[in-house]
């Protein structure tokens, strides 16, 4: 692999549509290498606009205007970090050989789309799910609830993150506040939901896997080790590497992560997330992009998930070796307002074995992720108390 000189008539460009705190991470990766990088997202002065060689501002769900920006830009390699985006014109642009799209256009077609994603993995790969159905109207959920799936079950958009248009409902009396929730809160309106079995799981762990490029020219798969992490309302607050599991129950996970990965091709880092109840595993999505609850690596491995998705994006040889324990704990804006202060960053950091990231988000939200606390300790439990004691002592005020 060559890598060009950033700025110069030889510079390896990538462009990357979404630049938030995961994509933020994933530039600096890139750079570190003297990748010339182009960020991308809808609105201005994004995290990863802060750090990139140029920054520009489009809706990525229009279809003309993302490709204007790449014939203009011409970037080698095209790196999706988002849902919202058009990814049917992503395909036309790998098709006419305009450039590179990571892992490849088909994955981010069918990842973006719950509904891609979830036939490929239950009816074409057979990897075992919970029992699921797709509606575009309140009677077409009620009849798919009462047809098997059960109460109590989730309801999502075919397409959002974060937990965004999520819920969990216990009776019927609930669907028509699920169902607006859902169409209100995914990230491109699709008219349709789906609507899961809950499945009963000890846990849930992000097994993140990476397809690279071997030293004989073949695709390999890596595995990092399980990050166990803890949800509420679909969104991550805290998470943890390595998470405990059986075995049988490893073996089965990354049986299925292999499968899904190889069934979506390409190169690059993915997270999969996976139930596990005991030996059974359970595919629950996937992400083709460092995972929000990866970002523990940075504190757990020698080379962090951002790293990991830079070199295989590169052709670059990867290494998935843990270094010590790990966990991370959210630390929320907790106001609804522009420009916010982080007061007690000194504090925070007094816990040792610790580190802090604060993402630079523009504008917070009360329950919008705005940096995340990271500690590592001998043990999981040690790391954990060591992380969510550091997210504790951050305050955040308007100024």
């Amino acid at each position: 692999m060559k890598i060009g000189t950033p700025l110069s008539h030889a510079a390896t460009r990538v462009m990357l549509l979404g630049s938030g705190e995961l994509g933020k991470e994933v530039v600096i990766a890139l750079q570190r290498f003297g990748v010339e990088v182009i960020a991308v997202d809808r609105y201005a002065n994004a995290p990863g606009h802060q750090v990139a060689h140029r920054c520009h501002v489009i809706d990525m769900t229009d279809g003309a205007a993302l490709r204007a920006l790449v014939e203009k830009e011409k970037p080698h390699i095209i790196v999706p970090e988002i849902e919202a985006i058009a990814t049917d014109t992503l395909a036309e642009i790998e098709h006419d050989g305009l450039a590179v799209v990571v892992p490849v256009a088909r994955a981010a077609q069918l990842t973006m789309n719950r509904e891609g994603i979830r036939r490929l993995a239950a009816e074409e790969l057979g990897i075992p799910t919970s029992r699921y159905a797709f509606a575009e109207s309140v009677e077409q959920l009620r009849a798919a609830i009462d047809d098997g799936i059960g109460y109590p079950c989730i309801i999502k958009p075919v397409m959002s993150s974060s937990g965004k248009g999520q819920s969990l409902i216990e009776t019927s009396a609930d669907l028509a506040q699920a169902w607006n929730y859902a169409r209100s809160g995914g990230r491109v309106d699709r008219g349709r939901v789906i609507v899961e079995e809950v499945i009963r799981f000890d846990y849930e762990i992000t097994l993140l896997t990476v397809r690279a490029r071997e030293e004989g020219g073949g695709i390999g798969t890596w595995f990092c080790a399980p990050v166990g992490h803890r949800q509420e309302k679909g969104d991550y607050v805290e998470s943890w590497q390595p998470q405990p599991m059986s075995g049988t129950a490893l073996e089965k996970a990354q049986d299925i992560a292999r499968t899904v990965t190889d069934g979506l091709g390409g190169c690059g880092l993915f997270g999969v997330e996976l139930f596990v109840a005991g030996d059974d595993v359970w595919f629950s999505e996937v992400s083709p992009r460092p995972h929000d609850t990866g970002m523990v690596t940075m504190v757990t491995q020698w080379q962090n998930e951002f790293e990991l998705h830079a070199r295989a994006i590169l052709g670059l040889p990867v290494s998935t070796v843990l270094r010590n324990p790990g966990a991370s704990a959210v630390i929320y804006g907790g106001h609804d307002a522009a420009g916010i202060v982080f007061d007690d960053v000194d504090f925070a950091l007094s816990v040792p074995q610790s580190e802090l990231r604060l993402f630079g988000k523009p504008e917070a939200f009360a329950r919008r992720r705005m940096g995340v606390a990271l500690a590592y300790g001998d043990d999981v439990e040690d790391a954990r108390i060591r992380a969510r004691e550091v997210a504790s002592r951050v305050r955040t005020a308007r100024q």
